[in-house]
């Protein structure tokens, strides 16, 4: 009997079509310029040639999925008395096959060759990302993850445990209550079958628990972790790679080295400290290797995957807790070098940023309350040549649309508070955004020609910020919040931003420099 009650597929938006035939899944739309190339069958993926398609489109970097009900005949059959039916609901039940239920088109824009996936071991890794695939599981009756997950989503054991050793499995005793932005039908499958496994009588694991402590999700750290039934597992199928963990020396990209730290020239591209799926190909680990360390270097501040420049690990967890707390005093200074589309002026900037949880970060002229402060100064700002296309293709800097120009203008910028993306949304703001910002680019052009498209920047205070924005904790406010979002695009994978010094206060001044950033190279 299957261990699954039930999966969803959390990483899917309402839109095109999707039809089973032959375990194939076919999306009909127009395009897919920016599907994976063929060449990931080398790195663990095989593809496989299957029928002709009519076409495959993937707008975003989500699957589209119809809010129309689907089951796959074979896997309803197989588990059938294990997944609760309602009417208009879509019960999403992976495809039981071995090949599973992905298909992607050649890089160039051949779509008369459909490719399936069959998944062998995540490493070596592939050159690109796949594109994101999130199963989420309730678990029927008490079972190993590692067993639950492959026989439920016909995944090689040797690819779950890969998955498993990269991070990129969750659970929970409960199924956690679903974001703001869930799809209606799924809230509402949430709403009946949640409450069938809160009853702590049946359930001993949930015994001294409140519902929200059981619904904190963990991640599965061992092969061998067993839950019972009603367990929730969150599964990423497909976790974000980063090649370029593979291609840099590392021992050349230590700036300093102590007993108690290390200070990195992180280059642009690979993530600090991990991501929700990936906890192997970052910064701290493959640093650690290079230094001969069988464990990770500890984070102890972050810059974002796409920023390259200075970054401190620390070696003990004794140094960990002492540069946490030289930031809470505010004696660590962070001097970062840019390089904009247009000139900024030279001083301090003031903005306030919305509380929001992901991406983009929305800024003000003006306080709001709940908003926090972004305070930045700009210490130089010169003129400089426009990089060449040699150049940024090979950082993989994408234009974003914006043109081309003979000047572009490095700053020198001094960090004042830290907030997530705040020198990007600060010069976006000012209309300079940096080169190679593929999330705030779009937007910036777009608030260039119609600036009545941006209901934020120049917004009054409001004591009601619902009246004029909507609600905080839900963005899809259906008007002109909902349509600003949407014209930021996706995070890129390098732009034209380092953190260039790094100093601290400690009774004694330490002080390191990165570098030369990309531009300059």
């Amino acid at each position: 009997m299957m261990n699954t009650l039930m999966a969803l597929s959390s990483s899917t938006k309402l839109g095109s079509s999707l039809v089973f035939k032959r375990n194939v899944l076919t999306l009909a739309s127009s395009s897919a310029s920016h599907l994976l190339s063929p060449t990931l069958s080398n790195h663990g993926y095989r593809a496989v040639v299957s029928a002709p398609l009519r076409g495959i489109a993937l707008q975003t970097q989500s699957w589209h999925l119809s809010s129309r009900p689907f089951v796959n005949a074979r896997a309803f059959n197989e588990v059938s008395d294990s997944v609760i039916a309602f009417s208009d609901v879509a019960i999403k039940v992976p495809d039981l096959t071995p090949k599973q239920n992905l298909m992607w088109c050649s890089s160039d824009g051949d779509d008369s060759t459909a490719r399936v996936v069959e998944y062998g071991r995540l490493l070596p890794c592939p050159p690109g990302n796949m594109p994101p695939r999130v199963v989420h599981l309730i678990l029927r009756e008490k079972g190993k993850v590692a067993d639950v997950v492959s026989k439920s989503l016909s995944l090689p054991r040797t690819y779950v445990e890969d998955l498993i050793d990269f991070g990129a499995v969750h659970y929970a005793l409960l199924w956690p209550t679903p974001p703001a932005d869930t799809r209606p039908e799924q809230f509402e499958l949430y709403k009946q079958l949640a409450p069938l496994y809160q009853d702590p009588v049946k359930r001993p694991y949930l015994k001294r628990k409140t519902i929200k402590e059981a619904q904190k999700t963990f991640r599965v750290t061992t092969r061998y972790l067993e839950l019972d039934a009603g367990s929730y597992l969150r599964v990423h199928v497909h976790p974000k790679r980063f090649p370029r963990c593979y291609e840099v020396d590392w021992k050349k990209r230590i700036i300093a080295e102590t007993k108690s730290y290390v200070v990195l020239d992180k280059p642009a591209s690979v993530s600090v400290g991990g991501t929700v799926d990936n906890l192997v190909e970052t910064c701290a680990n493959f640093t650690a290797r290079a230094l001969g360390q069988r464990t990770p270097l500890a984070i102890t501040h972050q810059i974002d995957t796409c920023t390259e420049g200075c970054v401190v690990l620390a070696k003990t967890k004794e140094f960990a807790s002492k540069f946490h707390e030289l930031l809470r005093d505010k004696k660590v200074r962070k001097m970062y070098k840019a390089i904009a589309t247009s000139p900024m002026p030279v001083g301090r900037i003031t903005h306030y940023m919305r509380a929001d949880r992901h991406p983009p970060r929305l800024i003000s002229n003006a306080a709001h309350e709940g908003w926090a402060l972004c305070e930045m100064e700009v210490k130089s700002c010169k003129q400089v040549e426009w990089p060449s296309q040699s150049t940024m293709k090979k950082i993989g800097i994408k234009s974003s649309g914006w043109k081309v120009q003979d000047y572009a203008y490095e700053l020198t910028i001094q960090l004042l508070t830290g907030r997530t993306h705040q020198i990007r949304a600060q010069c976006a703001a000012m209309g300079a955004p940096l080169l190679g910002d593929s999330m705030y680019l779009p937007a910036a052009i777009a608030r260039l020609k119609f600036p009545e498209v941006d209901p934020v920047l120049t917004a009054p205070f409001s004591e009601d910020e619902s009246s004029w924005i909507g609600n905080i904790k839900d963005r899809r406010d259906g008007g002109v919040m909902e349509t600003w979002v949407s014209m930021h695009g996706r995070e890129p994978e390098a732009l034209g931003l380092q953190a260039s010094q790094l100093s601290w206060d400690d009774g004694k001044i330490y002080k390191f420099k990165a570098g030369l950033p990309w531009w300059e190279t």
